[in-house]
């Protein structure tokens, strides 16, 4: 006899496991499937695990310039096995936070593999056990993997994914970054803030191309500026792995190609959804280039079936999962959510500095028909930026010229991925320029560069 539920949801990541908490509270009887461990990518591999390498990394670069604030250090090293173990501690205490959530909401946990096989039927596969269930509802959150180079897939000792690089065995030497998105960011930071000599190549005319021009601009001057070389405007044609190292064939914006070599590789090319093998072409659950196709609602052509997260196409963050989840959820149990849209999710990088932003570039603002009106507020002029000693980096914002409306938001310096949420908010609440040029911000801190940037779109900064 099957087990029988009300909601099975397929994938336990950011996405999936919120889901399923907002359906028991919802009064549904549900189960959750997961082939390796709860929390997903997310929180196992990926959002959280960097960010708490990333956090080892800012120490280690505060350590090694102690003297800027006064203060002395010396013999500074690291461990590269404890650096690693932290990371993995943090992702474990969060993975167990996880399994006491699911216990909390009492939802079913059916570790293996899932596959849908029918109408309202999913099957688990471990080992040699398989168990039938089935629900009136089934959530695919199968989330995605890293995109391997066709000529040159990820072998975890010279040529790395994102998962490799978090547990690395040995310092690399000299390392080279294929792709300038925030992953891509993100290590190459890392890894030049602990010693390593890194290369970003990026095939496209700018690094980070989804963000700002603007900011883009500013973060390859400031990379540049810690030591990481970029090259954009140029692929990486070939690679040829040894025991010692790696040969990698880079093809300029000039036409011209190169052999270099290189200690390690990181490959941060994009991602490829998790949807073969679970059942969506038996049932005719309709894709588009591997993604799965939903409405508003997360609900697919095929009833009593949804998708929510990377699953679904970009973005391809944590938090559009989740928030995805709940309004598929929702919708489920009648609560008549607004249908799910992407026009205000934040995107973060946490590289050094970090990178974040909501809305409209101003190119994309332009190239929509907006009059638009910019304002931008450097570090410089923040007196708590200057204390901190981090007085590089910028505010914008971008404001329709004739409604006030918040466009878009860009922001680039230290803890910008905090602050980012101030504007969220505001376009969420469809905020104008009016109030929050009359929003009082506390003094002294970095938000105020938020007002400031603000006012300069109107021609009335005070710092500046």
């Amino acid at each position: 006899m099957a087990d029988q539920y009300d909601l099975i949801v397929l994938g336990s990541g950011p996405g999936g496991y919120v889901s399923a908490i907002r359906a028991s509270q919802l009064g549904m009887k549900v189960a959750i499937v997961e082939r390796e461990r709860l929390g997903g990518i997310c929180l196992n591999w990926g959002c959280i695990p960097t960010k708490a390498l990333l956090r080892t990394s800012e120490v280690y670069h505060y350590m090694t310039h102690a003297a800027d604030y006064g203060l002395k250090a010396d013999n500074i090293g690291f461990d590269l096995g404890k650096i690693v173990d932290r990371s993995r501690k943090v992702a474990g205490q969060l993975n167990a936070g996880v399994k006491g959530l699911m216990k909390k909401h009492k939802i079913a946990v059916h570790e293996g593999v899932g596959k849908l096989t029918g109408k309202g039927k999913l099957t688990v596969t471990q080992g040699d056990k398989t168990t039938e269930l089935t629900a009136t509802h089934i959530m695919i959150a199968t989330g995605a993997r890293a995109r391997d180079l066709p000529f040159a897939k990820a072998d975890g000792k010279r040529i790395w994914t994102y998962r490799h690089a978090m547990v690395p065995e040995v310092m690399p030497t000299k390392l080279l970054v294929i792709g300038s998105g925030a992953i891509g960011i993100e290590f190459a930071s890392f890894y030049n803030d602990m010693g390593a000599d890194v290369t970003v190549v990026e095939m496209l005319p700018r690094i980070l191309p989804v963000e700002d021009e603007e900011v883009s601009a500013f973060m390859e001057k400031r990379l540049t500026k810690e030591g990481i070389r970029i090259v954009t405007g140029a692929g990486v044609e070939k690679i040829d792995t040894s025991a010692s190292g790696v040969k990698a064939t880079i093809k300029g914006k000039d036409g011209k190609s190169t052999a270099e070599d290189y200690s390690h590789v990181i490959v941060a090319i994009g991602i490829v959804p998790n949807t073969e093998n679970i059942g969506l072409e038996e049932l005719g659950v309709a894709t588009e280039r591997g993604q799965i196709k939903v409405d508003g609602y997360g609900r697919t052509n095929v009833e009593g079936v949804y998708a929510i997260g990377d699953v679904t196409g970009a973005p391809w963050l944590a938090h559009k999962a989740s928030h995805e989840g709940i309004v598929c959820v929702e919708a489920i149990a009648g609560e008549k959510p607004h249908p799910f849209e992407t026009w205000n999710i934040p995107g973060c990088t946490y590289s050094r500095p970090q990178v974040a932003s909501v809305g409209l570039t101003e190119a994309k603002a332009k190239e929509a028909g907006h009059d638009v009106k910019v304002g931008k507020f450097p570090f410089i002029g923040n007196g708590k930026a200057i204390a901190l000693g981090e007085a590089d980096g910028f505010v914008k914002t971008v404001f329709d010229a004739k409604t006030g409306e918040l466009l878009g938001a860009h922001m680039v310096g230290a803890e910008v991925t905090e602050l980012i949420q101030g504007y969220v908010i505001a376009r969420q609440l469809e905020t104008t320029e009016a109030e929050l040029q009359e929003t009082v911000f506390a003094h002294p801190t970095l938000s105020e560069m938020m007002h400031e940037s603000v006012l300069a779109a109107y021609d009335r900064p005070i710092h500046i």
